[in-house]
């Protein structure tokens, strides 16, 4: 089957466009399952990221496998838990829906459109696969409204596309090292219990990076954490007030740092500086120059001796499990 981009498929729609918020959704269609949907956005890159949450696992599966299959501006998806992750580019592409659409339906993003402080993306689907974009993401309250052209029809064999418009947000990772003593404090609990608490925009994710245990100047474990926040860009300043202020109110050490990077890809100088941490003895020199280097901002909350690992936990972020272990755990 033959699928025309975005910009056409908007081209050929008639004049009419119907407009929804989710609550309107809702009372058209019955409560469904989305429970959150937030659009990221890095500019500078040319990428986004989509963070969709279902109650239940078969329908992310289903379209796992199906937004795959179609390709458009999906270049990975994964899923953890009940949680969809989609990497996307910022612009349109072709969908190959292919003959087996015919048979078992289908669902694709066809584009996505950075429009001032939202995010348009334009999804399509086939037969069943019209309820979730139709019907199902629509009443999230995460979304500010969807556009349906006029002949929208959902669920049997139709097929349909639609215009979901979202807050355009960004990622921050906040870092931290160094909130603990020998006798009391535990970084990890504490930037865990930072980041769910954090009154503007949606917690993520958390991570602890293990560092080179062999370090003189440790506490216990020697680990550094991380949380990213996903927030509108005016939010920004918000987020990190909250997080120096919580940090300033709950580190027991002399030696609290925390750093703030802003994007979705994190630079390759900035991964190796996190795997160096891993096994070299490394100077708070160091630490400060690739910062300055990479676009990591270092706020000292009580000190500096912190930024070392503080840094490293921006470095492996997006590394897995890699982030917490040590290189001969993957050997």
């Amino acid at each position: 089957m033959k699928t025309t981009t975005s910009r056409t498929m908007r081209a050929e729609r008639s004049e009419m466009v119907q407009v929804l918020r989710p609550d309107e959704v809702e009372a058209k269609y019955g409560k469904l399952f989305c429970q959150g949907f937030l659009t990221m956005v890095d500019e500078e890159h040319g990428v986004a990221q989509i963070v969709e949450k279902c109650i239940a696992r078969g329908p992310g599966e289903w379209d796992v496998v199906n937004r795959k299959r179609t390709g458009g501006v999906i270049e990975n998806i994964r899923m953890d838990g009940h949680t969809l992750i989609m990497d996307t580019i910022i612009g349109e592409r072709e969908l190959r829906f292919g003959p087996v659409s015919a048979d078992v339906g289908a669902q694709g993003l066809s584009a996505l459109r950075v429009e001032g402080d939202e995010v348009r993306t334009t999804w399509y689907g086939i037969a069943g696969a019209t309820v979730g974009i139709g019907a199902c993401i629509p009443q999230c309250k995460d979304v500010i409204r969807t556009e349906y052209p006029d002949d929208f029809r959902i669920g049997g064999a139709h097929k349909a596309h639609v215009d979901i418009i979202t807050p355009k947000m960004v990622r921050v990772i906040i870092g931290v090292d160094d909130t603990d003593t020998k006798e009391v404090g535990s970084t990890w609990s504490t930037v865990l219990k930072m980041g769910s608490t954090c009154p503007v925009g949606r917690f993520i994710d958390h991570k602890i990076i293990q560092l080179n245990p062999k370090v003189p100047a440790k506490t216990t474990n020697c680990c550094s954490t991380a949380v990213s926040i996903a927030v509108r860009e005016q939010e920004i300043p918000d987020l990190i007030d909250h997080c120096r202020r919580y940090l300033k109110e709950h580190t027991y050490s002399d030696g609290t740092v925390m750093t703030v990077y802003n994007g979705l890809r994190v630079t390759d100088a900035l991964q190796e500086y996190g795997l160096r941490a891993k096994t070299e003895i490394l100077e708070v020199a160091d630490a400060t120059r690739v910062a300055g280097e990479n676009g990591v901002q270092v706020i000292s909350i009580t000190g500096t001796d912190g930024v070392i690992g503080a840094v490293a936990a921006i470095g492996c972020f997006d590394m897995g499990g890699m982030a917490a272990g040590i290189p001969e755990d993957f050997e």
